[in-house]
């Protein structure tokens, strides 16, 4: 049982969720598409993920021009774990206190044991980086079995939504369960339940960092989650790490666009549901199969959403000239957002009751595969709302940050050669869907 019972919580965000009347009850974020550790809501404009010093000081030392494409970040909460009569398990923030809490980078490396991998292992929940090493407290070493046996009614009770969820399987087939949740949220969050219950015994506190819920302001946000730049492993990645990561990047568009698929959810019109897809789609893709996954990104089962390319693109134009200014830094193994909100506002004869018009799915899931059933315009001359967000800054440095010895010139010309990527890609599509 969590030793900070007693603590009372002095304020709390909107919409959180009291356990009792000393702590904040956490909740897994039913919209995680990628990613490695368990993303958690902790009110309607709030998420948590288990802190990396690393990361904190770089939130902290953000430069003033960046912010306006990263999560804000909001500070540090203490988190347990409490178990109650029927042995499930709730997550519970509270407080930080100074030296009670202890982060995910806290274990010395050598007590952190490898995990065997295979492709289609329930325990593998990164996007596509290893962080095994660097963050204990982030994955399960555990069985699937012992996945199982950690029971959490509150992921049954609390995940929630309104929309049900489909992942596309390896084939670009539809799965015929549809659930209230993103699936790669839940399995990042049964492992980190897991992996905290074993250590239990050692380990009573969390520190997770609160970052803006950068999502809260769509109604069905539809997510896109791209692992940026050529090289993903940190400066200080040990040999075989490294080499794991440059395998990576080789077998990927990393080394050829500079950017891969980690995660993706669409909305889909004709349907009423979302589209799911995960990192291991992702890193299979060519160069024209990520081009069709974009695609599929901006296409709402119906039609293109030919509006959304203007506002995305100069979204990212803006990182882009922000980025070059920035000498030195490097963001590696950080991802980039991409939302926009799959409630479609556009004035006009409701598109989901063309059935001409309907996607079809098929293993080409891309432009061959989606037909573009409506070539109206926008009923309305306002631009819908879109996001641009950098995220996962636990391998970033810059010069002078926390004494790193290596020391980088210039911008980092990898993530550069990404959005320059990604910008010819939407600039060629929206020219061939005019």
């Amino acid at each position: 049982m969590c030793v900070c019972q007693t603590m009372e919580v002095g304020k709390y965000g909107k919409n959180a969720t009291r356990s009792g009347d000393r702590g904040v009850l956490l909740e897994p974020f039913i919209h995680q598409v990628g990613g490695h550790s368990s993303m958690m809501r902790y009110d309607d404009h709030t998420v948590c993920k288990p802190l990396i010093t690393r990361e904190q000081r770089f939130y902290e030392s953000l430069p003033p021009e960046m912010k306006e494409f990263t999560p804000e970040y909001k500070g540090v909460v203490s988190v347990c774990f409490e178990g109650d009569s029927d042995g499930y398990i709730n997550l519970v923030a509270y407080p930080y206190v100074e030296n009670e809490a202890l982060e995910q980078d806290d274990l010395p490396e050598r007590d952190q044991p490898r995990r065997k991998h295979s492709r289609r292992s329930l325990h593998r929940s990164s996007s596509g980086t290893e962080h095994k090493e660097e963050k204990p407290g982030l994955a399960s070493d555990s069985t699937e079995s012992s996945i199982q046996e950690t029971k959490s009614p509150r992921v049954d009770l609390h995940i929630h939504s309104d929309v049900p969820f489909q992942m596309l399987d390896g084939n670009s087939g539809l799965s015929s369960e549809k659930i209230s949740y993103n699936p790669w949220s839940l399995r990042c969050h049964k492992q980190q339940l897991s992996r905290m219950r074993s250590e239990s015994k050692d380990r009573k506190l969390y520190k997770f960092l609160l970052l803006e819920n950068v999502v809260h302001h769509f109604k069905l946000p539809c997510v896109l989650d791209l692992k940026m730049g050529t090289r993903q492993h940190g400066d200080d990645a040990s040999e075989e790490k490294a080499a794991r990561q440059m395998k990576k990047c080789e077998q990927s568009t990393s080394a050829t666009l500079g950017v891969r698929v980690c995660g993706m959810q669409v909305y889909q019109l004709d349907t009423g549901h979302y589209l799911c897809r995960n990192k291991y789609y992702g890193r299979g893709l060519s160069i024209e199969g990520f081009r069709n996954a974009l695609y599929q990104y901006l296409h709402n089962g119906i039609e293109l959403r030919k509006d959304l390319f203007e506002p995305v693109l100069a979204k990212l134009r803006s990182l882009k000239a922000v980025l070059e200014r920035q000498a030195s830094y490097r963001f590696y193994s950080s991802s980039l957002l991409i939302i926009y909100d799959g409630k479609d506002s556009r004035a006009g004869t409701p598109l989901e009751r063309r059935p001409e018009a309907r996607l079809k799915r098929g293993e080409g899931s891309g432009p061959e595969g989606l037909q573009d059933g409506s070539s109206s315009e926008p009923g309305s001359s306002a631009q819908p709302k879109v996001d641009v967000r950098m995220i996962d800054f636990a391998h970033s440095t810059f010069k002078g940050f926390r004494d790193d010895p290596t020391v980088h010139d210039g911008p980092d010309m990898g993530y550069v050669f990404g959005l320059e990527s990604l910008i010819n890609i939407m600039e060629q599509m929206r020219e061939e869907n005019q």
